[in-house]
């Protein structure tokens, strides 16, 4: 009886881990966003350097498995290098945007993110969305805006130069849709180990590279304290788990989904607020996170199909697109 019930809801028990673990990355991305925002509260200004730890933890992490299995590589190097590199812009232009901006203005624009990787998906891998998904995906960008109406009088100021911070997130949102669709066809069709391997060594390249070029001086200048140590470990730490998470969220239920699921980190950083700072929640969150639940539910139960994955000519468009 137990196992009949089991296999005639295989398919919703599967929407609901896809949620469950949408939100765990949804949960652990607040915590990189409030780190980050936090080193930039204490004046240093080095976001290559923030990410750098998190890449050189998983190359060493998810390359010792690669070595220990002896696993040749499925994919050639050289797209992982793009892969790497379109990353690891994703996440300066965002980390640079909070000197400059607010964490409001931020999470808002970091939206349109889901907007570039709907397009990327639909004409790189083919995927189609139903008129109930566009209907989803709409209710959860609704809620996100209720989060954002009530966050406009807690997020502080609008920052040093918000026009600048505002560019610099849409920007990076280009270089996340990039990533996220790349990444979606390579766990889908490779293994998962590898691209987190891949993705953790050309990371940590590409960025010890442009430190080197951009932010060294801005290392140099900084004034080293526990308080500041202990935030890199947090963003890192918080950062490895969020990419060891990622490849599970993006073959289950594809790019747009993981996208989607995310927009309630901004929900889960108030729970950190609550408990850091000690301040009130607006009805409007928990209003907001009902709308956002229902929209993904919505979005997830809706069959959707890649033709393209099998089709390697398609596969080169989209590693195309994915140059910078």
């Amino acid at each position: 009886m137990n196992v009949s019930w089991w296999r005639n809801n295989e398919a919703l028990l599967r929407v609901l881990y896809a949620l469950f673990l949408g939100q765990v990355v949804s949960f652990l991305l607040s915590l990189i966003s409030f780190t980050s925002s936090l080193v930039s509260n204490l004046g240093v200004y080095t976001p290559l350097t923030l990410s750098f730890f998190s890449y050189l933890g998983l190359a060493l992490v998810y390359g010792s498995i690669m070595m220990y299995r002896r696993q040749k590589l499925l994919v050639p190097w050289y797209w992982y290098l793009l892969l790497g590199f379109v990353d690891v812009q994703g996440n300066y232009l965002v980390n640079k945007a909070y000197q400059y901006s607010s964490i409001t203005s931020v999470t808002l624009l970091d939206c349109w993110t889901v907007a570039w990787v709907i397009i990327l998906t639909w004409f790189c891998l083919g995927t189609r969305y139903s008129p109930w998904q566009f209907f989803g995906a709409a209710l959860c960008v609704v809620g996100l805006g209720l989060v954002l109406i009530s966050d406009a009088g807690v997020g502080g100021g609008g920052g040093s130069n918000p026009l600048l911070g505002d560019m610099l997130v849409v920007a990076g949102t280009v270089f996340y849709a990039m990533s996220n669709v790349g990444e979606e066809f390579c766990v889908k069709k490779k293994n998962r180990v590898e691209v987190v391997t891949m993705l953790g060594l050309f990371g940590t390249l590409v960025s010890v590279c442009e430190i080197a070029i951009i932010e060294r001086e801005s290392l140099e200048s900084v004034t080293w304290s526990a308080e500041i140590i202990l935030t890199f470990a947090g963003y890192a730490v918080s950062s490895f788990m969020f990419y060891t998470l990622v490849p599970f969220v993006l073959k289950m239920s594809g790019a747009t989904m993981f996208n989607l699921s995310i927009l309630t980190s901004d929900m889960w950083a108030v729970i950190i607020r609550i408990f850091f700072y000690h301040q009130k929640v607006d009805w409007l969150y928990y209003l907001s996170f009902a709308i956002v639940a229902i929209g993904l539910v919505i979005y997830s139960r809706t069959y959707v199909s890649s033709p393209c994955l099998a089709n390697a000519a398609c596969v080169k468009s989209l590693l195309f697109l994915s140059r910078p």
